[in-house]
């Protein structure tokens, strides 16, 4: 019986590559919605990477609010 989440989680990932959907794949409207700005390579010193915008960019935002 403890195989069979385990089995749906498989399933489910195999799904999610035969479409297409990238996993964790984020838009800059998404970053924003994070409260984040789109940094290209790498984030500032200090500042912690949340996400991605595109291949090259990612998602960046302070790591403690005030």
């Amino acid at each position: 019986m403890r195989l069979l989440p385990v089995l749906c989680v498989l399933l489910l990932l195999m799904l999610q590559a035969v479409t297409g959907l990238p996993p964790g794949r984020a838009s800059a409207q998404d970053c924003e919605r994070r409260r984040g700005f789109c940094s290209h390579r790498s984030c500032p010193p200090g500042i912690g990477r949340v996400g991605l915008c595109s291949e090259q960019e990612f998602c960046c935002r302070m790591r403690w609010y005030p």
